[in-house]
């Protein structure tokens, strides 16, 4: 199934993605697509973490979400549907959400790359302060609701994202209480607000698949 990737990579270069360990929180809108691309592309052990189920307002972005599995645990339901595109894959599939009093669940330490994909200000500002004081790469979502130009989407350092409304809570909440990134990090973000707080697929699928390729390139020239 890999034939056309190991084509395009190298053989070498697809066994370095395939022992790479990468860590994901949040498997809704961005969260999911981020994980498909991962599984499809080459990555071996992944680890999705959501606490969430599958409601009826989901199904209009979220890669997982059909009518058929309403009500479901997204991450048994998204660990399913890697299996289903590669049976080989090492996925872990936790049923759980990251906060202060869960954080040391997760061994942080014992993974190359760290993904956010998480909407909550408090719990997102808890994983960056706790992710950066590891060795893995993180990679975080910045705002991708209220969006509908696919141009305006960016990759940049957190501390250089202009003009996104989560963004800017993370950066209040960090200072005030003093939670702040051991150091920088790439983001995917975009500073388009057009309308009510909407999401719609084409924004959250580039957002995850953005995050996905950050991971994927970084193995390829590091």
């Amino acid at each position: 199934m890999f034939e056309r990737t190991i084509q395009l990579i190298g053989q070498e270069a697809f066994d370095k993605m395939q022992q790479m360990r990468v860590i994901l929180f949040g498997v809704g809108g961005v969260g999911g697509w981020c994980a498909e691309t991962l599984i499809r592309t080459g990555i071996q052990h992944l680890t999705i973490v959501d606490f969430d189920t599958i409601n009826e307002s989901n199904i209009n972005r979220q890669v997982v979400a059909t009518h058929a599995n309403i009500g479901q645990s997204k991450v048994a339901q998204m660990r399913e549907r890697l299996l289903a595109i590669n049976p080989s894959a090492d996925i872990i599939a936790l049923n759980q959400r990251y906060t202060a009093e869960t954080s040391c669940n997760f061994q942080l330490s014992t993974f190359n790359y760290i993904i956010d994909a998480i909407d909550s200000v408090d719990d997102k500002v808890r994983l960056i302060y706790e992710a950066t004081q590891t060795d893995a790469i993180l990679l975080s979502s910045m705002g991708a609701g209220r969006k509908t130009d696919t141009e305006q989407i960016r990759i940049s350092e957190f501390w250089k994202v202009e003009g996104c409304p989560l963004a800017r809570a993370l950066r209040t909440k960090m200072k005030k209480t003093g939670l702040m990134p051991a150091h920088k990090f790439q983001c995917v973000w975009s500073p388009e607000l057009s309308g009510d707080s909407g999401t719609i697929a084409p924004i959250v699928g580039i957002f995850g698949m953005k995050l996905a390729n950050l991971v994927i390139s970084d193995i390829l020239h590091s």
